[in-house]
């Protein structure tokens, strides 16, 4: 295969792991790397560092878009941002410390049980609630558009969506994934926040989380151009059309869709877990 037609096959992969990532808010990092280390043979300390790329590309192309249509909650994003950050940081830091095949064994197993939560029915805003004690004092609770007009919904544990930012920080640095399954969990079911701003304010932040890893990665030379770019051109031009998409999208047909991907995601990590430590 030439270098062009490598370059062309990458991009329209990553076209659809960008569209999935918009729409799902996982990022499109966490499809790219299974796919250029299974079908394109690229080393995963090269894909890791193009997936990386990828999801700042992702959440660069979704967010603005997000923010302009009123879904995403800035200010619970910028807030959980501070958390997701310094476990990113803490996470490449612990990179060569912890085996990353006990680490993917974990994570699949944390995603089969989310996969099973997330299928359990559960409100899509909580507007009688009384929104925590934090999310009062730092003006978390906001509106997001509906149908019927703008519809309010009130912030629940700040404490605990706050920890599992920071989890999903470590794992975004170890695992080059951008964390958004954590991300949108952690807003859906711990938090409370509707499900459409769950994964708007996912894609808002995992680009930062993403720059906070990607650094060391650079640093370290596994970030190459001939493999990044291509990702990035088509994460991103996936991104904005998901972007596009999801204001008519259908809330219960995308939790499917979500339930779906984490599914898949957890049998290619228990796989690759398995496989390395074998």
């Amino acid at each position: 295969m030439t270098i062009l037609a490598f370059a062309g096959w990458v991009a329209l992969g990553s076209f659809g792991a960008g569209l999935l990532g918009a729409l799902t808010g996982l990022g499109g990092g966490i499809v790219v790397v299974p796919m250029l280390t299974l079908l394109f043979h690229v080393d995963l300390h090269y894909a890791i560092g193009a997936s990386l790329v990828s999801v700042i590309a992702t959440s660069s192309g979704a967010a603005a878009a997000y923010v302009r249509e009123g879904y995403t909650n800035v200010r619970a994003g910028i807030f959980l941002e501070v958390a997701t950050t310094v476990g990113a940081l803490a996470g490449a830091a612990l990179a060569g410390i912890i085996p990353t095949s006990a680490l993917a064994v974990l994570f699949g197993l944390v995603l089969l049980y989310t996969a099973y939560r997330s299928l359990q029915s559960h409100a899509d805003h909580i507007v009688i609630a009384a929104p925590h004690p934090w999310a009062v004092r730092l003006r978390l609770d906001s509106t997001f558009p509906t149908a019927a007009g703008l519809q309010s919904y009130a912030v629940q544990n700040v404490p605990g969506g706050f920890a599992l930012m920071f989890a999903a920080g470590i794992l975004s640095a170890l695992l080059g994934i951008g964390s958004g399954v954590l991300k949108v969990l952690a807003m859906d079911r711990t938090m409370k926040l509707p499900f459409k701003v769950s994964t708007t304010t996912s894609n808002f932040m995992i680009g930062v989380t993403a720059a906070a890893s990607a650094g060391v990665y650079l640093h370290r030379g596994y970030i190459v151009p001939a493999v990044a770019f291509p990702v990035m051109l088509g994460v991103l031009a996936g991104a904005l059309l998901g972007a596009r998409i999801l204001g008519a999208a259908n809330t219960r047909w995308l939790r499917l869709l979500f339930t779906g991907v984490v599914v898949v995601l957890a049998i290619e990590m228990l796989y690759k877990g398995v496989g390395s430590a074998l």
